[in-house]
């Protein structure tokens, strides 16, 4: 006989741990499936292990730039074993942590991968499950360009757990991704060649930061390979070649292939559900998260809407409280801050310059930042707001910068509350900062289609 649930959430991720969590805080029986690990993609192979990557490139850095303050510091090698052990020992850490949270909240777990049978059944290996209400929240995968020899290549996911760093990296991308391994590896030494069919990285930015972007990777030692796309890999022993479009190839002990990631839908058997994919193979969802059977959900990456671990959480917080708690609600993805974990990083918040309509106040500031002044590191910090000419309502601000993600998620909660140009001019700045330029910020750059 099938054990019975109110609630079976399928993916132990951001969306689905929060979701089961508060679900049966709420008093609902729950029953939460995952085949892999616990926490999903961003505490086990995403943005939790990748920041750590990312501050083990930073010591190095600022190892060098100690010698403009006065400290003699000898960089040395850095020990990528000692470095892998020990962000897996906290990664385990975390992941005990999500099974405590599901534990104490009284949802029972389930280590396996959970497919439909029909509409309210499941299969999780050979036990069966029913429940009145499904949600689907597996998240996203990494994904490979479709050339000759592309399996030769690595993913985000092997990133984490390789062996040795490699001497020589070539990335394949201008995303997120790209872009962050591109710093963490040639901050921890590597020589890195970066391509990508864009003519600059991190399409969908701000034009501005885009190109703050190249010219940072440029600054850190990434030799840029803009408008190419790959033609086929070829293993030669231990070294990979990289053929490219316009004649050239690349060699390098590592080709990481960072080309986006695809909802995680394989093997679920939606179509014994009823459930419709879309052509990407995302879930639609209407504005309460339930898919075209009403009472399967579906939330987080499996969507493909914003996918962001805060926005997965908080949507299985929303349908928890909906579904549960007696209190309907669901999240707006307007004016969602994001950041990339770039060296150094980027983080923005509402429109992009190209998104906003003709008459918009343009103010940017570029500078190098005070510590660089001394360290004699060429790092250029890039700050910009976006206003509307009628309201003088703040409708984007970007930073590229130090800090700039901590930064960036203050001026979010002021532009939530419908800040002005005007309150940032009347804010006293704290100085010296890099943060006080966005109140200091008078002389207006230019405006949209002027």
């Amino acid at each position: 006989m099938a054990d019975e649930f109110d609630l079976f959430v399928i993916g132990g991720g951001s969306a689905g741990v929060r979701l089961a969590r508060i679900a049966a805080g709420h008093g609902a029986r729950v029953g939460i499936a995952e085949a892999r690990f616990w926490g999903g993609t961003c505490v086990n192979v995403g943005c939790v292990p990748k920041k750590f990557m990312v501050m083990a490139a930073e010591y190095g850095l600022g190892a060098d730039d100690a010698v403009g303050f006065g400290w003699s510091i000898e960089r040395g090698a850095h020990d990528w074993a000692r470095f892998i052990a020990a962000k897996d020992v906290e990664i385990a850490r975390l992941n005990r942590a999500y099974t405590g949270l599901l534990e104490r909240a009284g949802a029972q777990m389930f280590e396996g991968y959970a497919r439909f049978i029909d509409a309210h059944t499941l299969a999780i290996g050979e036990r069966r499950v029913r429940a009145a209400r499904i949600a689907i929240a597996t998240g996203g995968l990494p994904t490979r360009l479709d050339f000759p020899g592309a399996a030769l290549a690595i993913v985000s996911d092997d990133a984490f757990h390789l062996p040795a760093r490699p001497e020589r990296v070539v990335l394949i991308g201008s995303g997120y991704i790209a872009v962050e391994f591109a710093g963490i590896f040639a901050g921890l030494g590597a020589q890195v060649e970066q391509v990508f069919r864009q003519d600059l990285p991190l399409r969908g930015f701000d034009p501005d930061l885009r190109m703050g972007v190249a010219d940072a990777l440029a600054a850190n030692g990434v030799l840029l390979r803009p408008s190419v796309t790959p033609m086929r890999l070829e293993a030669h022993g231990t070294m990979k070649k990289l053929f490219l479009s316009d004649g050239t190839s690349l060699e390098a002990d590592c080709v990481f292939m960072a080309t986006g990631r695809s909802p995680h839908v394989a093997g679920l058997n939606l179509a014994a559900a009823g459930v419709v994919v879309g052509p990407s193979g995302a879930i639609p969802i209407n504005a309460h998260y339930a898919t075209n059977i009403p009472h399967i959900y579906a939330l987080g990456d499996v969507t493909d809407r914003l996918n962001l671990t805060p926005v997965a959480t908080a949507e299985g917080h929303a349908l928890a409280d909906t579904l549960f708690g007696g209190r309907a609600r669901s999240v707006s993805l307007a004016g969602v801050p994001s950041a990339v974990f770039s060296i150094p990083p980027l983080a923005s918040v509402g429109i992009s310059e190209d998104q906003a309509p003709a008459g918009t106040r343009v103010f940017v500031a570029q500078f190098t930042p005070m510590r660089h002044n001394l360290s004699g590191r060429a790092r250029r910090s890039l700050m910009k707001l976006l206003v509307d000419p009628v309201t003088d309502r703040v409708l984007g601000a970007h930073m590229l910068g130090e800090d700039a993600p901590e930064i960036i998620q203050g001026l979010a909660v002021a532009m939530m509350a419908g800040a002005t140009k005007g309150d940032f001019d009347r804010t006293i700045g704290i100085h010296p900062t890099v943060a006080e330029e966005f109140v200091t910020m008078r002389t207006q750059t230019r405006v949209v289609g002027g």
